[in-house]
């Protein structure tokens, strides 16, 4: 099996309610190790490990651990972003309801290293039995004296809340969290200066995804260059992918990077339905490309992934069978985005708008050359000029398809009716 179970390897072994299972797993005995550990040798091992961010963006998080550590102002905090709205994405969910406490420990490992003495979980709204076991996990970790004053019979502080979202998209969006997180509509704010050093309440912050802060204890165990080792010299360590679509297997899995996504849908995800041909796959959830079938030989890498301006995203691979449209799948895309738009920067309030009227031209066979002219104008514009990550990848399933399925583009313009073209 291509699987190597890393940061999951604890679940389907313990009971996820119960600290004490977790404790006689190993669990907490990473967060001492660090306690014992200078602050420096902790970021080195994180360098070491180049870990990137798992939410999207791939940004290093060494690099953030350390912007965090050099602030001076005070309070510092620690936010865990499980907001998890891209469609197509399940997995932080996944290791919430079913890992909670190596969550809670790469967090306190993150806030020791950095000096930071609160922290924030954001859960999204809909996410009840997450936020129940969450809830139930920070509780028990105080009572065991590993969340609050004085962990461990040390001098390290560290307190957790959580707080939930409302069901809003742009929330997953770190500033847009804040500002929820601070009690505001949850929307954009204007960057620079970036969370590590004006962040929640005006004060220095780290915000990582739920996969990223599970990650902690498995570098803080192996050690950052053990670590660096597994994957590919750009992208280190494993992922965890939300397989789903027109697929026999679909759940989360967790494979090095540097797996193709062929082995991923054929072996793990047991292919497609019998008599079905893949159409083409989405990569990373709504905001990702859409790529054609033949691309499958493409590995999981985040340098590959930028090659044709993309990013692995969230790690969601949805697989799209022959039954569907393309336009169709477009529009419902396009739906989703314009609905989701908080409306603060223009681009993006009326970029989708005016992008969805253009496809619903491709889907009634009512397109011109001109609207095709038109439809790659809009998505170029969006992306380039949108205040947030909402705006600027809301169009890239259109972007992706006008590259590697532009014939079809042109045979719907052929189809349309002739007073149209």
């Amino acid at each position: 099996m291509i699987e190597k179970k890393m940061i999951t390897k604890h679940i389907g072994k313990i009971d996820p309610h119960s600290i004490e299972d977790y404790i006689k797993s190993g669990g907490y005995k990473m967060l001492e190790k660090a306690l014992g550990m200078k602050r420096l040798d902790i970021h080195d091992e994180f360098e070491k490990s180049y870990l990137r961010g798992r939410g999207g963006a791939g940004f290093p998080v060494a690099v953030k651990l350390m912007a965090l550590a050099q602030e001076t102002a005070k309070p510092k905090y620690i936010v865990c972003n499980a907001d998890e709205g891209e469609p197509g994405n399940f997995k932080d969910r996944y290791l919430m309801e079913n890992n909670p406490h190596q969550i809670l420990e790469g967090m306190l490992i993150a806030a020791y290293a950095t000096g930071a003495k609160k922290g924030y979980i954001y859960i999204r709204g809909e996410f009840e039995q997450s936020m129940k076991t969450m809830k139930k996990a920070i509780c028990d970790a105080r009572k065991h004296n590993l969340v609050g004053p004085n962990i461990k019979e040390s001098p390290f502080d560290f307190d957790i809340e959580i707080r939930s979202g409302a069901g809003s998209y742009v929330c997953g969006e770190e500033f847009a969290l804040l500002e929820s997180i601070e009690g505001k509509s949850g929307r954009t704010r204007v960057k620079p200066p970036f969370p590590t050093s004006v962040g929640l309440f005006g004060k220095p912050t780290l915000i990582n995804n739920v996969e990223t802060f599970a990650t902690f204890p498995v570098i803080i165990d192996m050690g950052g260059e053990a670590y660096a080792n597994i994957g590919t010299p750009s992208s280190t360590g494993t992922k965890l992918i939300s397989l789903s679509g027109n697929i026999r297997n679909k759940g989360v899995y967790e494979v090095p990077f540097g797996v193709p996504m062929r082995k991923i849908i054929e072996e793990l995800g047991g292919g497609v339905g019998e008599g079905r041909k893949i159409q083409m796959i989405q990569l990373g959830g709504a905001c990702g490309p859409v790529i054609p079938e033949y691309m499958l030989d493409m590995v999981i890498d985040y340098e590959r992934f930028e090659e044709f301006e993309s990013k692995t995203g969230a790690g969601a691979i949805i697989v799209i069978d022959d039954r569907y449209d393309m336009f169709d799948i477009l529009k419902r895309v396009s739906e989703f985005f314009t609905h989701e738009s908080c409306g603060k920067c223009t681009p993006c309030r009326e970029g989708n708008l005016h992008m969805l009227k253009t496809l619903r031209k491709f889907v009634d066979k009512r397109a011109s050359e001109k609207d095709l002219s038109l439809l790659e104008t809009q998505a170029r514009v969006m992306h380039q000029t949108s205040l947030c990550g909402l705006g600027q990848t809301a169009p890239t399933a259109v972007i992706s398809t006008l590259h590697y399925f532009r014939f079809g583009y042109l045979n719907r313009i052929e189809e349309s009716t002739p007073e149209v073209r």
